[in-house]
């Protein structure tokens, strides 16, 4: 079988599927399934997962050396005559623990969005990526294959709601992000402190987490706490402190960690006033713009 897959690998995909001798056959998808030497396939450039667990690694290259692999990678075939990886890097990284000379593969023709595009949504839907991975997998689609939230929704079969809570993670510290990648702190805990805008606000409450183990719900208190002392004062027009109502405060509070900018406001004495969103560049409105219109 391997020298028979040598054979077909410089070959087009219209041409394998014409030779019944190539021991390639097309799947119900469309997909062609082939044997392939794991020396042949390049690791996706376009993989979200940064880091496997060793361990797990190991564990899964001892199942496939009793098991082989049972569920086929996918590849796309190059120029040059090689594969790259679509998905499946897990089980290639496996595969070639366990000493496999050949592995079984669906091929796809794709060019590098459409690439980009299954490499992301497989991971997220296979559920095997750290919180900052998933965050930057759907910053990747948004920008790169150019889908607005409510379409990245339709396409990954997640509510909205879910995919803006991922997406505001980019903006917690980095500490705290590798808080959340490392399991130190659950994704609870990585909302309630990206709450808090300012940077040595976030490491302080991720280091009262750490070491006092507080719960989700308790941090939450203590982020609502360290939120209330930093609120901007409310100008009224005659630039006097106005004393605000809970409703009021609770209101400019949850636009502040909804947009993730430090929201203020001029209030006149008979309740009415102007929302003032601030904004780093053409870009940063831009991206409010359709965080605030839902586009």
């Amino acid at each position: 079988m391997a020298k028979q897959t040598k054979q077909v690998l410089g070959r087009g995909i219209s041409a394998l599927l014409k030779d019944p001798e190539s021991g390639i056959k097309l799947t119900e998808g469309g997909s062609l399934m082939a044997l392939i030497s794991p020396s042949l396939i390049e690791v996706n450039p376009f993989q979200p997962r940064t880091s496997f667990d060793e361990g797990a690694l190991d564990e899964l290259a001892q199942s496939i050396k009793q098991l082989g692999v049972i569920q086929p990678v996918t590849v796309r075939k190059l120029d040059n005559g090689v594969f790259q990886l679509v998905s499946g890097e897990r089980r290639l990284r496996a595969a070639i623990r366990a000493g496999l000379v050949e592995i079984p593969a669906y091929i796809r023709e794709a060019n590098d969005q459409e690439s980009l595009e299954m490499a992301l949504v497989e991971n997220i839907q296979r559920q095997e990526l750290d919180p900052i991975e998933i965050a930057l997998s759907y910053q990747r689609l948004i920008d790169e294959i150019q889908l607005t939230q409510d379409k990245l929704s339709k396409r990954v079969g997640k509510q909205r709601s879910t995919i803006t809570n991922y997406l505001r993670l980019l903006k917690l510290h980095p500490q705290v992000q590798d808080a959340l990648k490392n399991k130190s702190i659950s994704m609870g805990h990585g909302r309630a402190i990206m709450s808090l805008e300012s940077p040595s606000d976030q490491l302080r409450l991720l280091g009262e987490v750490l070491s006092k183990k507080l719960s989700v719900r308790e941090t939450e208190n203590r982020s609502r706490a360290l939120l209330g002392a930093r609120i901007m004062p409310i100008r009224t027009q005659s630039n006097s402190s106005a004393a605000l109502s809970k409703k009021t405060e609770a209101a400019i509070a949850q636009l502040k960690q909804y947009s993730g900018k430090e929201v203020s406001a001029d209030m006149r004495s008979n309740g009415s006033g102007v929302l003032k969103f601030p904004f780093d560049s053409e870009k940063d409105l831009l991206k409010l713009k359709k965080m605030l219109l839902g586009e």
